[in-house]
């Protein structure tokens, strides 16, 4: 298990995640995420983990149904930005509550910005010799509640049919 200057591993950080929210179905893509599970649950029923085809994990896409946890490893530095986004895109929107991503700094064309643009938090960058990036998305966190965004604030009512604006 390889860990960066600071001591820090992706692997175990991965697997607090998994064993944080104790998830009851895992999709999932990549080698690192599969020996985290591998570690953490040993054999694996089918029916409760998918694993997405390594070379085009798109291709599985959409899913059949809903999981809990998505852990994505060794993938986004082997497939084109666009087939990335689709990954990433269909999995926060329709394939899993929770995702934990592991992107390595040598994937070409994705920036911070990429990421978060599309609702991921940087939960931490591992420094050499790793140089990879650990990214989540929680639909739970994604948009908090703000005061603002309510009905109460929305409209005037007191001021409908006195004044235009």
């Amino acid at each position: 298990m390889s860990v960066d200057r600071d001591g820090y591993s992706p692997q175990e950080d991965l697997a607090s995640i998994v064993a944080h929210y104790k998830p009851q179905s895992i999709v999932y893509c990549g080698d690192t995420a599969d020996a985290v599970l591998t570690a953490h649950y040993g054999e694996r029923p089918n029916e409760a983990f998918q694993q997405l085809p390594g070379p085009n994990p798109t291709t599985a896409l959409p899913l059949s149904k809903l999981y809990d946890l998505a852990l994505i490893t060794d993938t986004l530095e082997h497939i084109d930005h666009h087939s990335g986004e689709l990954l990433l895109g269909q999995l926060r929107n329709m394939g899993a509550v929770r995702i934990a991503l592991l992107v390595g700094d040598s994937a070409p064309d994705w920036h911070f910005r990429d990421f978060i643009g599309l609702g991921f938090k940087r939960l931490y960058h591992y420094e050499a010799p790793i140089a990879s990036t650990l990214y989540a998305y929680d639909i739970a966190t994604y948009n908090h509640r703000r005061d603002w965004n309510n009905p109460h604030n929305w409209a005037n009512p007191e001021m409908w049919d006195k004044a235009r604006w």
